[in-house]
């Protein structure tokens, strides 16, 4: 069987070699390299020219943090895929990663079937979330029935890509010139129309529909 390689970039040592040890008894994989943050992993790539199948990027790392750098992944090596793995499992973090071009999100406490599971649907199709960041992402996110994206007013679009970024809502009410209550009310319409149920639902809606630019 031919081994998928990975690259794990993380910044706590006892968490890496430990992680190493697992996913090199699975046999599908092995570890081609650990490594501490972003800027390592620059470094790593242009003095090499064999480039793994899937790296496992930390999040919160000196130097260069995993957002970063999978931005420039994304812009340098796109088909190199991204599976965030951290114990932050908050709103704006998840969307800054899934803007900067990561194909899952994992969570540190998951089983080691779930992270073989993930690694393996990256590979083969391209998109992994665990069950329980699937409730809080992909579950968010209900196309309506139609064929087609929900039609938006150009202040709701332009709301919309506001909220696709990691802005707090008082910092897009100050963009947009509007106050705070009027700003949730675009929010609760929004939820409405795109039958979504959070922040998130609506990222994902901009992302599927292209409504925003990654």
């Amino acid at each position: 069987m031919k081994k998928h390689q990975i690259i794990i970039v993380d910044d706590h040592v006892l968490f890496s070699q430990a992680l190493k040890g697992l996913i090199d008894n699975f046999e599908e994989f092995s570890i081609q390299e650990v490594l501490g943050n972003g800027k390592e992993l620059m470094e790593w790539f242009e003095e090499n020219t064999v480039h793994p199948a899937v790296i496992l990027m930390d999040i919160n790392m000196p130097i260069m943090d995993g957002v970063e750098a999978t931005k420039w992944l994304s812009d340098h090596y796109p088909d190199v895929k991204v599976l965030a793995l951290s114990m932050d499992d908050h709103e704006t973090t998840i969307i800054r990663m899934l803007r900067a071009g990561a194909k899952g999100y994992l969570l540190k406490d998951i089983h080691p079937k779930i992270l073989r599971q993930g690694i393996n649907d990256v590979i083969e199709k391209g998109v992994y979330y665990t069950a329980e960041v699937t409730k809080t992402i992909l579950n968010t996110y209900q196309p309506n029935s139609g064929t087609s994206a929900v039609l938006l007013k150009p202040r709701e679009l332009e709301f919309l890509k506001l909220a696709c970024t990691d802005k707090t809502y008082k910092e897009i009410a100050s963009d947009m010139c509007l106050s705070p209550k009027t700003i949730d009310g675009y929010r609760e319409a929004l939820f409405a129309k795109l039958e979504v149920r959070n922040r998130i639902g609506m990222v994902l809606y901009g992302i599927k529909e292209k409504l925003v630019v990654l």
